[in-house]
């Protein structure tokens, strides 16, 4: 007996390809929301139907429909945009969202708080950048990232452009994009397949790859649908070691979901990796659950089945199978901070950015610092994995230029602080996300601020430590990855997990459940305290509380590459 589809199958399966209802909810000015059937189809299209949850109360009191606006997020593989783009989406952020352009940890922009009345003036000013949203959400391929800046070596540029060309590959085809945004013609035909690789139901649930070039691991490969690591001889690539099953959502009090890190599978050539990409997508098209949304993702196809099963699949979808995985090592995440000098000897300048958000404050005039900046560089602004920015590229001679500016805005005021912000990240949370339990964005400063107050207190403000804040068991932020993660489970509530490692090849546990602040600080401060005074040379805190026996050690199926760690290239 055929299991029953989920509402939100049914939504796709009659949308008519993305289609829906979009344009006539779009042209009803009686409300500044569109329905939830076609808010399940603009999530295709990079946009996503929110409201302004701070006021929900008191708009509820005055009889009025919640404060809605509508998140935008743009498909950017590889996170790069030349100054002269960067400009132009800071001025499309001005004139129609709120001011601000948010980095993502999957190393796109956001822009927040546009209107309904806005959003297709938006959508048009996006593509005449020849820039989409296509696939940035939605049942489908997100934005693959790859970590890495291109002017690095060529290998780094290799890897950008197969990244590229993964996501073009795999971005949706429908005509709906234009019709919908840039006033085409609507050319929908019953029977007509508009979908050569998706079909008329997409895919089960989001899909995400990443790729990584050892030993840095600065987009936490191991947490994504497909892990592409890099395998390079004498500065050549070769091909990639393939990781499949990864993520990071779960669901509270559903047991039968969790977060995992992905299991390397083999070894792909280099030449053969888009195509690979297409044949895994393909088997989690076919076999994805499509009857419980909260078990479809991809780690729950390969784990009902095993990675046998998934071996065979790949070899009949792409044509043969995988040859046996090589030795590779990770050894750290996060960004690199300062300035880099490529192989070509023009530098990059990586600067942390406070969650991701490009604003103005009494502070800090980030945004007016990067519009000046984007005025005279010649080179790109590539967006990492960790919400931060790197100026690349740039050449000898307008180095001292930018280095004026930095300056001039203090945009290096983290050096000589506690170094604890540097790897910390936080999802968008309160008070525009629907699924957000606690704050996570608003609340990072002042928990960071109560930890840089622990543990300068005990002579470690040099000390790197990966923090992560969601708002909810999602995942947005990575927290199952941080060696101190904190979960929303209310208003001012958190679950606390501890003992990842510094390299993003081993999750967390959880350590306290559903408390306040007062309780994770007293909690974490003799942890603190105890590693200070009994860590190994260059331990890292996680590894320090499971040697320790403070945290057992979590391990998954991921942990099976560790084997082949012999090599470090």
């Amino acid at each position: 007996m055929a299991k029953q589809l989920t509402e939100t199958e049914l939504i796709k399966s009659e949308g008519r390809f993305l289609r829906g209802g979009i344009i006539e909810g779009l042209a009803d000015d009686a409300t500044g929301a569109i329905s939830q059937k076609d808010s399940k189809l603009t999530k295709f299209h990079g946009v996503y139907m929110q409201d302004d949850r701070d006021l929900r109360d008191e708009r509820r009191r005055q009889k009025l429909e919640p404060w809605h606006y509508f998140m935008v997020r743009l498909r950017l593989p590889g996170g790069g945009v030349t100054p002269s783009r960067y400009l132009e989406l800071d001025q499309i952020a001005g004139n129609y969202a709120n001011g601000t352009l948010r980095m993502t940890t999957r190393q796109t922009f956001q822009f927040h708080e546009v209107s309904k009345k806005n959003l297709p003036l938006l959508m048009k000013r996006v593509a005449a950048l020849e820039l989409d949203t296509r696939g940035a959400c939605g049942d489908v391929n997100r934005n693959v990232i790859s970590g890495v800046n291109p002017y690095q070596s060529p290998l780094h540029a290799t890897v950008h452009q197969l990244a590229c060309a993964i996501s073009n590959r795999l971005c949706w085809r429908s005509a709906a994009y234009a019709e919908i945004w840039l006033d085409k013609e609507c050319v929908y035909q019953v029977g007509i397949d508009e979908e050569p690789f998706y079909g008329h139901r997409y895919l089960p649930r989001k899909f995400k790859i990443a790729i990584a070039i050892p030993p840095q691991n600065d987009c936490d490969v191991l947490a994504n649908d497909i892990g592409l690591i890099a395998i390079f001889e004498e500065g050549k690539l070769q091909g990639f070691n393939v990781a499949v099953g990864g993520g990071m959502g779960m669901t509270y009090g559903d047991t039968g979901t969790y977060p995992q890190l992905a299991t390397v599978a083999g070894f792909v050539p280099e030449e053969q990796i888009v195509d690979a990409c297409e044949a895994i997508a393909a088997i989690q098209r076919d076999f994805g659950d499509r009857s419980n949304r909260a078990h479809a993702r991809f780690k729950y196809t390969i784990d009902d089945r095993g990675m046998d099963w998934f071996g065979k699949q790949f070899a009949h979808y792409h044509g043969q199978s995988m040859m046996a995985a090589k030795p590779f090592v990770l050894n750290s995440n996060g960004d690199r901070f300062g300035w880099v000098e490529g192989h070509d000897g023009h530098f990059h300048l990586t600067l942390y950015i406070h969650s991701g958000r490009i604003a103005d404050t009494e502070n800090r005039q980030l945004r007016t610092a990067l519009r000046q900046i984007a005025m005279l560089h010649q080179g790109e602004f590539r967006l990492t994995c960790n919400q931060n920015l790197m100026i690349a590229n740039i050449s000898p001679q307008h180095r001292p230029v930018i280095e004026q500016l930095v300056a001039k805005y203090r945009l290096d005021d983290g050096s000589g602080k506690p170094a604890l912000r540097l790897n910390a990240i936080a999802c968008v949370a309160l008070p525009t996300c629907g699924l957000a339990m606690a704050e996570a964005e608003r609340y990072l400063p002042r928990f960071l601020q109560k930890m840089e107050e622990i543990i300068t207190a005990v002579g470690l403000p040099e000390q790197l430590i990966n923090i992560r804040i969601s708002g909810c068991p999602n995942g947005c932020a990575r927290p199952y990855l941080g060696e101190i993660a904190l979960i929303g489970k209310a208003i001012g509530k958190y679950n606390l997990y501890l003992g990842a490692d510094f390299s993003g090849q081993r999750l967390n546990r959880l350590y306290l459940e559903n408390v306040d602040e007062a309780t994770i600080l007293a909690g974490l401060k003799p942890l603190i305290e105890k590693f200070a005074s009994e860590r190994g040379q260059n331990e890292k805190f996680g590894d320090f509380l499971v040697r320790s026996g403070i945290v057992e050690a979590e391990r998954n199926s991921a942990m099976m590459h560790s084997a082949l760690k012999k090599t470090d290239h």
